[in-house]
């Protein structure tokens, strides 16, 4: 059996990724293969619970590296239980965040390095990586307004966080992706969600198809 395809669709809040999950799994789906849309940290019932440590913490919260290694918890669980099985079926796989995530949160904007969070990955996950890694690229000010429009006053711990966190995610996000143009793609997402899907169709024709 062919293995399924894995690809990640990153980027800061507010991005699109989840729209864009959703219209690539309907793409897919009509080219007639099977597409399963997950999430990270989630996806499993254990990441599902990890999940809810992470974004409403209980007392204080987490220091940086008590998230990473809760991030890498609930990743090993991922893969394990949901996305390297779903690769052997001969599924695709589409992941709103993936190790990315962690690299670009919990390794630049988190100050622990990008060393820390590979190695940790290595650990809880072999080392997965994608076949593609999608970053969806949004301003902050049109940011902003995805924001107030989708959770009003209320956000979650990660989300939460002051611009200046967010700058630094989004600049982390700018130089893995330049670092590694084989293994990522940047895909402008300020437009209609339609555009954006088509530019993310591109990609994936030009990357991986064969």
């Amino acid at each position: 059996m062919v293995r399924g395809r894995f690809i990640a669709l990153e980027g800061g809040e507010g991005a699109g990724k989840s729209t864009q999950a959703k219209l690539l799994a309907s793409a897919l789906e009509k080219r007639g293969l099977t597409a399963i849309v997950t999430r990270e940290p989630g996806g499993t019932p254990g990441a599902e619970a990890i999940r809810s440590l992470l974004l409403d913490p209980p007392g204080e919260g987490w220091g940086a590296q008590a998230e990473a290694l809760l991030f890498a918890a609930a990743r090993s669980d991922h893969v394990e239980r949901c996305i390297r099985p779903a690769l052997e079926r001969g599924d695709w796989v589409i992941s709103d965040r993936f190790v990315d995530s962690s690299r670009a949160y919990q390794g630049g904007a988190g100050g622990l390095g990008d060393d820390t969070i590979t190695r940790l990955h290595a650990i809880g996950s072999d080392g997965m990586r994608p076949d593609l890694s999608i970053v969806l690229q949004v301003d902050a000010k049109q940011t902003a307004a995805r924001l107030a429009a989708r959770d009003g006053d209320t956000s979650d711990a990660i989300g939460g966080r002051d611009l200046a966190y967010h700058a630094a995610v989004a600049q982390s996000f700018t130089r893995l992706a330049a670092d590694d143009p084989k293994g990522f793609a940047v895909i402008d997402g300020s437009g209609r969600p339609e555009q954006v899907h088509a530019q993310i169709m591109t990609a994936i024709n030009d990357r991986l198809e064969s």
